[in-house]
């Protein structure tokens, strides 16, 4: 199964992938334009494996620029809250 089959496995590779980012020092400018790129691809190429990321890709088609911009953010920071739920607590 694929990371695109299931969204909490998308959710955690792309967060993988956004913290792997920050620690070589990306900023959260330059991580969201990879995000935007990685969305823009995946809505060229990829159908839509789950009803979550059917809903991710029917609000990137109507998106403008922006708002797509703002979509990748919010995904990054969704991978985020995710990641840091998941770590124990000290």
């Amino acid at each position: 199964m694929s990371v695109l089959e299931n969204w909490d496995k998308w959710k955690t590779f792309l967060g993988e992938k956004a913290d792997q980012a920050q620690k070589m020092g990306v900023d959260e400018e330059t991580l969201t334009g990879f995000a935007k790129k990685i969305g823009d691809y995946l809505s060229q190429n990829v159908d839509p494996k789950t009803d979550q990321e059917r809903v991710l890709s029917d609000l990137w088609h109507v998106a403008e620029d922006h708002e797509r911009e703002m979509l990748a953010h919010l995904m990054l920071k969704l991978v985020d809250q995710d990641a840091h739920r998941m770590q124990p607590q000290s």
